[in-house]
């Protein structure tokens, strides 16, 4: 059923889980009062950033309801803040890696809510914990410096079981930092740097959000009707016959996209969610989950004035159980596919600049600075019945399993994997004793063998999985960006797999990675700096609010 967004999934969640989930006191971190100004701190960029409700047009008629962020630049460069005109969505910030900034975060929503700077490396009393969220007419500041390198990221709120109607209201933005390393590169900038945030939704017939507020929107995530990019409907690029950088983020709570051109021109990656990769790649597609981000050069250069390139999201199967848009009756399929936005060529310029043959240095980790080498720490994915579940348990404060406790300054390689035998057993039992703690360090139940067959990970059923719950979840961590130094499928429904393994880029620093159901991801991730507790969790933003987030103790 589809509601009119007016209605909160507050109530639900708290009954539907209450079993699965420990109870979470809003304690601010534990100082019982929002995060103040220090007098110390000399900020070169200042942000004021109110969350307010407001209405905007986004379809024809009537003007839709929304909550939206609204800045002001109090110090710092002009550029610093941009608003995206006709948008809900949060003006775009662009900071640059060395800055000190203060933002001062306005809360004049009728609900509490926090904000976290999604991919930034910030500490904790930054980072947008949900034990942070502020009530309605409070203020919380935040103060770092920032020390990423070149790249998008995302702001949006974190709060505990109110996230994704949070999002889908419209609480999100984008969020630049520039070096100097990408600067030299002289990349298209300006007018041909193109940042477009992807987000789906449906309205009735007076233009009003509607949401899922029902178990399978729970269950699957909510997919809606209708493509928005940077918060409009049926988006049209008007480019010039040169060289375009067009910078993408999946703002969506659950929607997975596969991204390519209608008339199968490659795309060229120059970089992901970290950032620059070392050199561009060629990809037939590229597979974007709830929360990824992709950069890619877009070269019109010899295409007629008046041609045309459509965006397309292609057909896949697999990573979603078919029955989830069904029962959402979403007219926009992933199985079908679907257009996103067009590009047409309205000028002819003789000038283009050249793709560089290489665009960064990463720093990559050897094993030998890897703290526990050979000894994995796990991050498995269980879903059961109204029961979301990593390392066999829902997110709890101070409920922290031995592995979750990290040393500062230190490297670790984590696995992340979907736990087999899920259904009626990790899940239902609350996951303490067929996963989590009773795993240690491995794979938990192994095989499960007469559960996998072709009813396992997503066999001769396409993706349906166990009892039609097996499905792709992206798995976002706070903190510092990660390497993925493996991804190994072990299912044993290869078609499905196909339609979607040629899209995956592994090759740059993440955020957020997408397991499909019979993949096993490594990556290594750096713990350093700051001591806190930092999330991490599934991006599909019902499934977060579902309990399916957790939290590594830097100490």
């Amino acid at each position: 059923m589809l509601n009119r967004i007016e209605f909160t999934r507050r109530g639900f969640l708290l009954s539907a889980a209450a079993a699965a989930t420990p109870s979470f006191a809003l304690d601010h971190g534990g100082q019982g009062v929002p995060n103040v100004a220090s007098a110390n701190f000399n900020p070169d960029v200042e942000i004021e950033l109110v969350c307010k409700r407001d209405a905007v047009p986004i379809l024809g008629g009537k003007p839709t309801q929304v909550w939206r962020y609204v800045g002001n630049l109090v110090k710092g460069p002009p550029n610093t803040l941009t608003s995206l005109p006709d948008s809900y969505l949060g003006p775009l910030m662009r900071l640059v890696k060395g800055q000190k900034v203060r933002i001062r975060l306005r809360n004049e929503l009728p609900e509490h809510t926090i904000t976290h700077w999604h991919g930034l490396h910030v500490p904790m009393a930054a980072d947008g914990h949900p034990s942070a969220a502020i009530e309605p007419g409070q203020t919380y500041v935040y103060e770092f410096e920032v020390r990423n390198r070149a790249g998008m990221n995302f702001y949006h709120p974190h709060t505990h079981e109110a996230t994704a109607t949070q999002v889908y209201r419209g609480l999100a933005g984008g969020l630049i930092v520039e070096d100097a390393e990408e600067r030299a590169l002289g990349l298209p900038s300006g007018e041909y740097e193109i940042p477009l945030v992807l987000q789906d939704r449906s309205f009735d017939s007076e233009n009003q959000l509607v949401y899922g507020d029902d178990m399978h929107t729970s269950m699957f995530g909510f997919y809606a009707d209708r493509v928005l990019v940077n918060g409009r409907p049926d988006y049209k690029l008007e480019v010039a016959s040169r060289a375009y950088r067009l910078r993408i983020l999946n703002g969506s709570n659950a929607r997975i996209y596969k991204l390519g051109w209608d008339d199968g021109t490659p795309l060229t990656v120059i970089g992901v969610d970290g950032g620059l990769l070392e050199k561009p790649e060629t990809k037939p597609y590229v597979m974007l989950a709830p929360a990824e981000r992709v950069d890619l050069w877009v070269d019109f250069s010899g295409r007629a004035v008046g041609s045309k390139l459509v965006m397309w999201s292609g057909g896949f199967y697999g990573l979603v159980p078919p029955m989830a848009e069904r029962m959402m009756g979403s007219a926009i399929s992933m199985t079908d596919g679907f257009p996103i936005f067009s590009a047409t060529v309205t000028r002819a310029i003789g000038e283009s600049p050249k793709l560089p043959e290489k665009l960064s240095t990463i720093k990559h980790y050897r094993m030998e600075e890897v703290a526990n080498r050979n000894d994995p720490i796990p991050i498995a994915i269980t879903m059961a019945h109204m029961s979301m579940l990593l390392n066999g348990g829902a997110f709890g404060h101070d409920d922290l399993l031995p592995q979750e406790h990290i040393p500062v300054d230190t490297v670790q390689l984590l696995e992340i994997f979907h736990e087999h035998g899920h259904m009626g057993m990790g899940g239902m039992m609350g996951g303490r004793g067929m996963g989590g703690m009773g795993m240690g360090r491995g794979m938990g139940m192994g095989g499960m063998g007469m559960m996998r067959g072709r009813m396992g990970m997503g066999g001769g059923m396409r993706g349906m999985g166990m009892m039609g719950m097996s499905m792709a979840h992206p798995i976002h961590l706070h903190g510092q960006q990660f390497e993925i130094v493996s991804r190994i499928y072990e299912g044993d429904d290869e078609e499905a797999y196909a339609t979607v393994r040629d899209g995956f880029v592994d090759s740059g620093l993440k955020d957020t990675v997408l397991v499909a159901p019979g993949e096993r991801i490594r990556i290594v991730k750096p713990f350093q700096d700051f001591k806190g507790r930092f999330m991490y969790h599934c991006h599909n933003l019902e499934h977060e609010d579902m309990g399916m987030m957790r939290e590594f103790s830097v100490e």
